[in-house]
């Protein structure tokens, strides 16, 4: 598949850091409605097109998919435009800021027959899918509540105004402000739920400014810390917190009948998967894990299912393969089936974040208007 990219910001780098382990993408150009930006990218990156305009990019025939790593203000905008050209589009978190326009996109993507996907893929990891398999396999029976962390710091005290892509861009410290960590980190495990369990039906949350001067002056103030109790149809019960304050974790536990399923950091495709079984020993082990672990016992690490970057080898740490949603895409329209990460699991991941982000009234169950058809696993996953 032949695709442009619109957006050549501090994310975009992650992407041409992984484009080359998927070889059927052919990257035909970029565009930053920032000249010198773009021009910087595409020459650090030896590009053959960097397009003067949005316009031109879509008038390229030879672009069959945007891939669109703009800010998230401009993700509705510029995506609509795409899907009215004709191009199938692979857009970073969230799909739209509004559900309005989110819902206006994906109707557009399916009367024109079009593949629309968001970010994040991490669905499609190697830990994600090894988790899952797990609970195919009913390693620890009937899950019944989740605990996942999505904490990364008070990045306001890191020097983020040094932190620079490998192209030279700085990270954008006031647009990740006004967008809010909820919105930028949810979907991280908020997808790898829902193909899990299914769909959401009801999200109870709150969500407060807890450090309103970051040291950098922003139009609106977002929330910086949430947290959220979700109710999935299957009858499981998640509780999810994100915070740019608390100290980073990442933590994934998904607590069965017969046992605990649990991964350090879901941006790491690698991340191990642990198993603790909850039966006599399992639950003293939960109980004291630091003498456990001086007595060598405690979870068993589960081997992960290999993986296409894994089996190739081409990358040792495979910390974050952003670029395997578009290659889900790709497959998709060559293949002629559904795309794992869906126009409509895209929708309902954007209405479960939006709803943690801005809740009606905090401390209210708020029923979820969207569902979404069961994904497949990975074929090498199954």
């Amino acid at each position: 598949m032949r695709i442009a990219i619109v957006g050549t910001g501090y994310v975009a780098d992650y992407y041409l850091k992984t484009l080359p382990d998927h070889p059927r993408l052919q990257l035909v150009g970029v565009m930053d409605r920032d000249g010198p930006r773009a021009e910087r990218f595409a020459g650090f990156h030896r590009l053959p097109t960097r397009y003067r305009n949005y316009e031109e990019l879509l008038a390229d025939d030879r672009v069959e998919c945007v891939v669109n790593l703009t800010n998230p203000h401009s993700h509705y905008t510029l995506t609509k435009a795409a899907l009215e050209a004709g191009k199938h589009v692979y857009s970073e978190k969230p799909l739209a800021m509004e559900m309005a326009h989110a819902e206006e996109l994906v109707a557009l993507a399916e009367s024109r027959g079009l593949q629309l996907a968001s970010a994040p893929c991490s669905l499609l990891g190697e830990t994600a899918q090894t988790l899952w398999k797990a609970l195919r396999e009913e390693r620890i029976g009937r899950v019944r509540l989740v605990y996942a962390e999505l904490d990364d710091g008070p990045i306001h005290l890191m020097k983020p105004e040094r932190w620079r892509s490998d192209s030279g861009n700085p990270w954008p410290a006031k647009d990740e402000y006004e967008v809010g960590c909820t919105l930028a980190h949810a979907g991280y495990y908020i997808t790898w739920m829902v193909a899990f369990f299914g769909p959401a039906s009801r999200v109870t949350s709150f969500s407060t400014v807890l450090t309103p001067d970051k040291g950098v002056e922003v139009d609106r103030q977002t929330p910086d810390f949430s947290v959220a109790c979700i109710e999935f149809a299957s009858g499981t019960v998640a509780r999810l917190t994100h915070s740019i304050y608390a100290p980073y974790d990442h933590g994934l536990r998904l607590i069965g009948d017969r046992g605990v399923l649990s991964t350090k950091d879901c941006w790491l495709y690698n991340s191990p998967v642990y198993l603790g079984r909850r039966d006599a020993l399992g639950l003293k082990v939960e109980k004291n894990p630091v003498k456990a672990k001086w007595m060598g016992l405690g979870p068993e690490a589960l081997p992960l299912v290999p993986g296409p970057g894994q089996s190739r080898g081409s990358r040792k740490a495979n910390t974050m393969d952003v670029s395997r949603g578009i290659a889900e895409v790709a497959e998709a329209v060559h293949q002629g089936r559904p795309c794992r990460l869906s126009s409509r699991f895209a929708l309902h991941v954007n209405e479960v974040t939006l709803a943690i982000q801005h809740p009606a009234e905090p401390g209210v169950p708020r029923t979820m208007k969207t569902t979404c058809d069961p994904i497949a696993p990975m074929p090498w996953a199954a």
